[in-house]
């Protein structure tokens, strides 16, 4: 069963990413989202790879491995690979699924598209992300 209108906006409101957006952009970024299903054991990304892709769960959990030892165990309403979504860079961890899961999932190349065309939507991701760095280097101005 597909995850409601409402249900799938409040999963992206409640990405730092995403939660300055206007009802109106937040919409536009829903519409990006693709909800995919996924047996348990499907690696998502792999550490070092290059990133296209981020990921909302909305059910099931998501384990998440550096360097073969795990980080974290993600559940419903957490996200990964915000930051490929906006650098395509390389991954910095493994994200494989504990369990059947039921994600969204947004494109890199979609999701740079909105923001050309949208820069309400840019120049709130692009707070979202001078948050991020101002809160992991204490000397940033």
């Amino acid at each position: 069963m597909a995850t409601s209108t409402d249900a799938k906006l409040e999963l992206l409101r409640r990405v730092p990413l995403f939660s300055d957006l206007g009802k109106k952009e937040l919409v536009e970024v829903g519409q990006l989202a693709e909800e995919i299903d996924v047996a348990a054991g499907r690696q998502l990304t792999r550490q070092g790879e290059y990133a296209r892709e981020f990921f909302v769960i909305i059910d099931g959990a998501v384990r998440i491995d550096k360097d073969g030892t795990r980080l974290a165990t993600l559940g419903p309403g957490d996200f990964f690979g915000e930051i490929a979504l906006i650098d395509g860079g390389a991954r910095t961890a493994t994200a494989t699924t504990d369990s059947p899961a039921k994600l969204l999932l947004v494109g890199h190349r979609e999701f740079h598209s909105l923001m050309e065309m949208n820069s309400s939507v840019q120049t709130c991701v692009l707070m979202a992300l001078a948050r991020r760095v101002r809160n992991l280097d204490p000397v940033a101005d």
